[in-house]
């Protein structure tokens, strides 16, 4: 089971006119899973830096640090050593050592450039926008104290995305793709979705006082893994999303089910006069 919540909000900028402002963000990650309810928990605070370039793009880099811990109960485990001949005796030793929960500090940083082609157009159907990021995260590699043993520490992860937002001329359909590769320690991990976006109700384009809607029906596929079957809904700022992730890999003889996931987000562009119409991801 994962929870995410997330909040964050930009100060300092200017509603009429494009200019450099600051932005906060509040992270709180909680992901739980297995018999032993192996646990990370994490609390962060991001602080970024937001710079117009040029007509159409943005350009953000960003910090962030905080809190995190790993948890377990090694209590709901059995060990090969801990079979007697007949079943699994859990008064018998498992010569596995103290396993503990610990704390740790974490700290990332990250920059991201999205260009909105929509800004420079008068013309409804023809708004397109791109952006590119790269992050890095655990970057003071934790150290992992789930035993005595000493300098074990948690890999640094690179993520690398792209995505392009594209309306179909002369049609109420968007095209929303997008990759993203990740690399932590010997392992890596590449995700790429499509979203076909049907525009149901139409926004005024540079006032800001409505928005467009949106509902959209894609997939998204994990390299040698996994493909996950999507919907979205996009409307008045909020933004309703659910897929179902099934497992295609050899993984699927040790789980044949698949995860259900729901994500629910707002964004408030009531104030955001002459900003380009759906200018978010």
């Amino acid at each position: 089971m994962t929870t995410s919540v997330a909040a964050d909000a930009n100060f300092f900028k200017n509603e009429v006119n494009r200019n450099a402002h600051i932005g906060v963000g509040l992270l709180f990650y909680n992901d739980v899973g297995g018999d032993a309810r192996f646990g990370t928990q994490s609390a962060l605070v991001t602080l970024s830096g937001i710079l117009p370039v040029g007509k159409a793009g943005t350009l953000s880099t960003g910090i962030q640090g905080g809190y995190g811990s790993k948890s377990l109960n090694v209590n709901n485990l059995t060990f090969s050593s801990q079979w007697n001949g007949v079943n699994f005796d859990k008064s018998i030793l498992s010569g596995e050592g103290n396993i503990a929960s610990f704390q740790y500090m974490d700290a990332s940083a990250g920059m991201y450039y999205v260009y909105d082609g929509g800004k420079s157009s008068f013309r409804r159907n023809e708004d397109f926008k791109f952006q590119v990021g790269f992050s890095g995260y655990h970057l003071n590699r934790p150290e992992m104290k789930f035993t005595t043993v000493t300098g074990d520490r948690m890999y640094s992860k690179w993520v690398g995305h792209a995505g392009v937002v594209s309306d179909i001329f002369d049609t109420d359909l968007a095209i929303d793709a997008s990759v993203v590769q990740l690399f932590q320690g010997p392992h890596s991990e590449t995700i790429l979705g499509t979203i076909l976006k049907y525009r149901f109700a139409n926004g005024t384009k540079y006032t800001g006082h409505h928005e467009d809607a949106y509902v959209g029906l894609g997939a998204y596929y994990r390299l040698k893994d996994a493909i996950a079957p999507a919907i979205i809904i996009d409307w008045k700022g909020f933004r309703f999303g659910m897929s179902y992730d099934v497992t295609v890999s050899q993984l699927r003889k040790a789980y044949s089910g698949g995860s259900l996931e729901f994500s629910l987000s707002y964004t408030n562009l009531k104030t955001a006069l002459f900003k380009g119409r759906n200018n978010r991801f």
